[in-house]
């Protein structure tokens, strides 16, 4: 549970950071709402449509009696927009990042920046960033799928897939959501899709505690819109203290520390503070 609070804290670090920093708040919007209006609209449709898909797809319960028929497609057709809200969920994140990507990475980069040291850069032309970020975001979403329908096969159980399911299907939603905005800093890094996983595996609780909130919110119309910057800013921050990268803000609050002094508050003058993580991986 600890973790999960570390995680958190960082989604509320990320906010402030942009509450801050008003220029990148407005300019990081802009991605979200052409996404929410595409999506809204996909939405919307499998809304009026979704009864007709599954009457299609269960011809064979055409000769039940009621109320069994009305209940099974009823069931059926409820489990089928929830499956879409879901990858919408999972694909609103990628789609959005892949829309912004020069934004979001310089957000980034403004981040790692206002926080002292080196900024790194992937040195990439921005069409060879668009074709890296897609592939990822592709790989994810082959993953997220896999579970989705997983998940939307257990939904079938009695009780367990009323209970147990959608909690397993926010938790995974969380850590790919953290996985792809983790991946705007990390990617700058040079550190491929493989080694992102395997770094938040390994703290998977402070992934959970990042991404399980953010997914959420962004059930609420129009709350991932103004969540997105400061959920950039946050995964950022957050990446930096899983490589434990420190910027020269992080070290005067160290010494300051030693020397009996206070370390620096969010959105004081020097810099974020820090949530101190833990050394082992249990």
């Amino acid at each position: 549970m600890r973790d999960f609070g570390v995680g958190f804290g960082y989604l509320v670090q990320g906010q402030k950071w942009v509450a801050r920093h008003g220029r990148q708040f407005g300019f990081g919007l802009l991605p979200g709402l052409v996404t929410l209006v595409l999506y809204a609209g996909a939405l919307v449709g499998l809304g009026f449509g979704a009864d007709d898909l599954v009457a299609w797809a269960t011809p064979f319960a055409d000769d039940w009696s009621s109320p069994w028929l009305g209940l099974f497609r009823n069931a059926l057709t409820a489990l089928v927009f929830v499956f879409g809200l879901f990858l919408a969920v999972i694909t609103f994140t990628a789609v959005t990042l892949l829309i912004g990507q020069p934004f979001y990475e310089s957000l980034s980069e403004d981040v790692d920046r206002s926080e002292g040291g080196d900024v790194p850069e992937s040195g990439h032309p921005l069409w060879r960033e668009l074709w890296i970020s897609a592939r990822d975001s592709l790989r994810v979403v082959l993953r997220v799928a896999l579970y989705g329908v997983l998940l939307f096969a257990c939904g079938f159980i009695p009780v367990v897939g009323q209970t147990v399911v959608p909690a397993l299907g926010f938790c995974v939603s969380g850590f790919f959501l953290a996985e792809e905005l983790t991946a705007v800093a990390l990617q700058r890094r040079g550190v491929e899709l493989r080694e992102r996983l395997t770094l938040l595996r390994g703290r998977r609780g402070v992934a959970l505690g990042f991404g399980v909130p953010l997914t959420l919110a962004f059930l609420v119309p129009f709350v991932a819109v103004f969540l997105m910057p400061g959920a950039v800013a946050g995964a950022t921050l957050m990446v930096r203290d899983l490589r434990g990268e420190q910027g020269d803000r992080a070290e005067d609050a160290e010494e300051n520390d030693q020397e009996g002094g206070n370390l620096s508050s969010p959105g004081g003058d020097q810099g974020v503070y820090r949530i101190p993580l833990r050394k082992d991986h249990s």
